[in-house]
This record gives structure tokens, sequence and C-alpha cells, in this order.
């Protein structure tokens, strides 16, 4: 409902209340006795109550009250309101008529009337909403930290609720804010709602001349506004605010057991943006009752495809990691959180062939996640023996064994650094990926040919080696943070956002057959600079960046660049059709030249024969790599 008409309808509901109760109150008072009085003195009273009544309600804005969040407060605020009428109908009773008109008692006894007749239809209102009753019976306790709520709606209220339920609560709400102009001037709890939130400074200023100087800002689920992360960050730090959010995870449930836990807002609430529209029910065709192996299954994100995937009912997930600890971990996580799905653990190096092929002929997959590599940039720089091994040969086995048990799809776990590469790390992963590519292609042909989908994209907020963390560790030591180059971007997305989206572009793809041999890029949204993700993380432990937080220059590292393009400057770029994926057709070569390269690298890397490795891994990709190159960049 419109709020001008939303309130009108309430105004003229308790205008009516006001209309009705003093009657009511007379007659409780002198029962049918009241006809003896003149119906003129009755009409005087009435009338005098009535307007008194209304600019009490004009001049409390008890309109302005959501019904939908009622409760014991309010109902107490509407006590004071009914107070306030009575006291002032007495004292213009006792100036005009000496309050000799009826018994004043009456007007005791209106008190209560008008109140139950205010208060009643909004509790039982809430009631009928909620299902319960339970809800409007709290009362609030005194909390020691005031708080402004981001979002208007079924979880701020819940978030009250729980303040003023729990003694042992430290937080006091003194205001909501809100874009939603259909909410902006209503009150929940006794707590008005303000907006918009591109006025928070005005807003701070405010409750700060009423005695209510506000030290969090915290955002709930019902915030939908167009203000991002970064600027609600800027926003609060601009005001003396620390940002903090109650958890996605936090789901408002009807029961006693709603618990909602504040955290300070992560570098991955900055990285928001609106949530693509993906088929769960692609993903559902391609995972349910199929049997599903994953390599690399330990690693973060392996261990999140793994929970993903067994979100989805698979017949089995295998599990192929090399770290024992990893793997025990992963292995736990799906007992405790996925009981009813089938899994096996398997320490697998994916180095080794032979136990590839056993695995995936025990096991017999329907879809493989082939998520096992080395992917430390700088490390592998000066040992690419190493990453050939890994990433090059081991990707091999696994697609071999695909082909060789009948495997339908595998999905290969890409890079963006696998673009016109120029370190060891993403030349390895670029020769992987055309082996797949090659493999695609030739595999169209046949009638049970297994499906090789490719997928590429930036870095991974958390996964091993992620600046994050190291952010983190860094900021827990008071700094120095240490960023490689002032202009250094990276393209960035959650863990979660990451696997969802590899898992939408593998059913689309695979459903579809659109492509041949083409890689599917993630979008991955506008780039960020990674001394500004420094400063927002010093900013978000509540400390102000260059002065109690150091930020030092350090210099690119081997391998490194300024930036890490999604697409190769040779790659043909193609339509998806979805807005979320990109297509890139870059020219793989035919199978058995990308395999006949791939044995003579690996014949190197075996002898440990590092220049030689990395000239092979130059010649293969086309590419020089290297510090030189990046100097060159």
């Amino acid at each position: 409902m419109d709020k001008t008409l939303r309130r009108a309808v309430i105004m003229l509901h308790d205008a009516g209340m006001a209309l009705v109760s003093f009657p009511i109150a007379v007659f409780l008072r002198l029962g049918w006795d009241a006809l003896d009085h003149s119906a003129a003195v009755l009409g005087q009273g009435w009338a005098i109550f009535s307007i008194t009544a209304l600019g009490v309600l004009v001049g409390t804005r008890l309109d302005r009250g959501s019904w939908r969040y009622a409760s014991v407060d309010d109902a107490l605020q509407i006590g004071r309101v009914s107070l306030i009428a009575n006291l002032i109908f007495l004292l213009v009773l006792f100036l005009l008529f000496r309050a000799e008109l009826f018994p004043r008692s009456v007007v005791v006894i209106n008190t209560f009337v008008f109140a139950a007749l205010l208060a009643a239809p909004r509790l039982f209102y809430r009631a009928y909403r909620d299902g319960r009753m339970a809800n409007i019976l709290e009362r609030g306790t005194q909390w020691r930290v005031p708080v402004i709520l981001l979002g208007a709606g079924d979880e701020a209220e819940a978030f009250q609720r729980q303040m003023r339920r729990d003694s042992g609560a430290n937080y006091r709400v003194i205001g909501i804010v809100d874009d939603d102009p259909a909410r902006i001037g209503t009150t929940i709890r006794g707590v008005r709602v303000h907006g918009p939130v591109r006025d928070l400074g005005k807003i701070v200023a405010k409750l700060a001349k009423r005695g209510a100087m506000p030290e969090r800002l915290v955002i709930t689920g019902d915030y939908a506004g167009d203000v991002t992360r970064s600027e609600l960050l800027a926003m609060a730090v601009d005001h003396g605010l620390r940002l903090d959010r109650i958890p996605q995870q936090s789901v408002l449930h009807k029961d006693e057991g709603t618990h909602f836990q504040v955290q300070p807002v992560d570098v991955a609430d900055l990285l928001s943006r609106p949530q693509a529209k993906l088929d769960r029910d692609a993903m559902r065709n391609l995972l349910e009752g199929k049997r599903v192996a994953i390599t690399g299954a330990g690693g973060s994100i392996g261990s999140e495809l793994a929970r993903q995937v067994a979100g989805f009912a698979p017949a089995s997930i295998a599990l192929l990691e090399q770290s024992e600890y990893n793997l025990y971990e992963i292995d736990r996580t799906l007992d405790e959180d996925f009981a009813g799905v089938p899994h096996t653990a398997h320490l697998c190096n994916v180095r080794n062939g032979d136990q590839v092929d056993r695995i995936l002929g025990a096991e017999k997959p329907d879809v493989v996640f082939h998520a096992a590599a080395l992917k430390h940039v700088p490390l592998l720089e000066p040992q690419p023996s190493q990453a050939v091994l890994t990433n090059v040969l081991g990707s091999r086995n696994v697609a071999d064994a695909c082909v060789r048990h009948g495997v339908g799809v595998m999905v290969m776990i890409s890079t963006d650094k696998a673009s016109d590469p120029i370190s060891v790390m993403g030349a390895s992963k670029r020769v992987a990926e055309a082996y797949a590519q090659a493999l695609d292609i030739d595999q169209r042909g046949k009638a049970d040919g297994t499906r090789f989908v490719t997928v590429r994209f930036g870095n991974v907020l958390g996964s091993a080696g992620s600046v994050v963390p190291l952010f983190q560790k860094q900021i827990a030591k008071g700094g120095p943070l240490t960023v490689t180059d002032p202009e250094m971007v990276r393209y960035f997305m959650t863990i979660e956002e990451a696997v969802q989206l590899v898992l939408f572009a593998s059913a689309r793809e695979t459903s579809l057959d659109q492509s041949v041999g083409a890689i599917v890029v993630l979008d991955m949204g506008e780039p960020v600079r990674i001394i500004d993700m420094a400063r927002q993380m010093i900013r978000l432990a509540g400390l102000e960046p260059d002065v109690d937080i150091e930020i030092k220059i350090t210099g690119a590292r081997p391998g490194e660049r300024l930036s890490e393009p999604l697409f190769d400057k040779r790659e043909e770029h193609m339509p998806s059709g979805h807005p979320a994926l990109l297509l890139a057709q870059p020219d793989a070569g035919p199978l058995a030249q990308v395999a006949d390269a791939i044995d003579r690298m690996v014949v190197l890397a075996r002898k440990g024969d590092e220049q030689a490795a990395r000239a092979a891994l130059e010649s293969q990709t086309g590419t020089r790599l290297g510090a030189e190159a990046h100097a060159a960049q």
C-alpha cells in the first residue's frame, strides 16, 4: 500500500477508535443510567474528547508505527498516548465545566478503553501475520553499543526482537535506514526508519543531536538498495562508524531458535554484484543421480566443488587428492553435512597416470571435475619442470583416463593466467587447455565420445595463494601490508560464486553443445586494484591506512604482470547466449601435434632440465616467459 494512503487508513482507524471509546467508557461507568444524562452534555464530552484525541494522535505520529511488527513496546507507547489524551481531556473539562458534566472516573476508564481499542487490532494483526502470539510479548532491555540497521524489514525486526529478548545483548538499535520510500518515516518497534541511504551523514547528525550517537552501521538481509558495499564502507568510515553485517545465512525463521550473529563486513562483501540468474535445473540434470569424480578435491576450489556437487544428490562422489590432511578434511565434511551422499576418498597424485586410470576405472564416473594443479606463480618460475609434470602431464593423465573409461563430461578448471601467458604457471595451464580442446574436437566425431569443457576464471578470494589471507595475517601482525605495484589489478570473485558458475557453465555447454573446443570464460566483473583492496581491508579492521598500518610497495615478483587479461589476443571471441559466460575459441592445433609436444616437454621435465622445460613451454604457447616478459608489458 502507498505510504500516504497507509497512514491515512491508520489515522482513520485511530480516530474511529477515539469516537468509539468515549461512549463505551461512559456506559461502563454508568450503565443504562447514562440514558438519564443530558444528550447535550454527553455530546459535548464526546466532541471534546474526540478533538483532543485526534490532536494527540497527530502530534505523537502514531500512524507511523508498523502494524506488521507491533509488540508490547508499541502497546506501551499507545498507553502513553491514551493517558496524554485523557489528561488533556480532563484539563479541558475542568477549565470549561469544572469537570462536573459526569463522573471523573469516566476519564480513568476511558484511558484503558482507548488504549485497548488502539492496541488490540495492531497486536492481533501481528499475531495473524506471524501465526503466533509469542512475538508480541517481548520486552526490551538495555544495550551498550548504539547501532543503525541498514534495511527495514523482517530481519531488522527480528534482530531488534533478539536484542530485547537476550539480557546479555550488547547492541541498541537507535535508527534504521532504507531506500524504499514506502518504509521511510515508519517505525519498527518504536525505532524510526530514515532514508535514503545516501543521506547517511545527515541521519547520523540528526541522531547525534538527539543524544544518540551511533557507533556501527549493521547491514541486514533486508537491504536491497543500489549502494555498493565499497560505497557503504567509505560512507561508514567518513562518519566514524564501523561497518558490520548480519551474515546471509542468518535467514529469518518463525521459531525461538532464530539467532543473528553480527560480524564484520569482509572483503568478499565489497565485491558483491548482482547475482546472475543461473539455471539450477540444468545443473541438476548434469549431476543428480550421476557418479562424479573430483581431482584436487581437498583444495579451495575442489572442496567447494565437492560441497556444491553433493547438494545436487549425485549417485556418488570420488575424491582424489594428494594431501592426506586436505583429503581427510573434505571427506569428514561430506560425512557430516551430506551423510546421504556416498563418497570415497583416494590419496592420488595426478602425475601418476596408472593410479588415476585405476581409480577412474573402478569408480566409473559420469562427470569428472579436474581441479588439481600447482598455481603459485612465483614458486613455479624457477622450477618449470614441476609445473609441467602436474599441470600438463597430470591434466593429460586425467583426460586420457576419461576417454578410456567412457566418462561423459570432463571439466577442466583453468585460470586467466593461461591467457597470453608470461608465467610458467600460466603457460602450463594453457598447454593443458590446448590438450583438452584438441580432445574435445577429436571426441565429437565419436558416438560415445567424452565432452571436454574448459572453464577459465581469475583470482578466487580465500583460495590458497590468494592475497586476502596474506593481508589478513599482515594486519594481525600490525603490518606492513605488502603490495607489489600500486597499479596492479586483478579480477576477483568468491569461491562459492566461482564454483556455482563452473557448474552452470559445465551444464550449459554440455546440454547446448553449441561450441567445439571453446573455452568458457566466467564474467568476473570489473578488475580491482590490489592497493585499493589493501586499504579497504585495513579500514574493515577499524584502522586507518598509512596511519595505523603501513602499505609497502615491494615490486612485482617473477612471472607477475600488472593485469591478467581474460582473453588471449589471438583468441576469437564468441557469444555464449548468457551474460555470466563468455566464450574464447583459440587455435589448439591437431591432437597428435599437441600430444607430441607434451611428450617432449615431459621428458625434459623428468630429467629436471629447467631451461629446456621452460623453452618447451614457450615454444608450445608462442610466448616469452619470465621477469623479462613482465618488464616488457
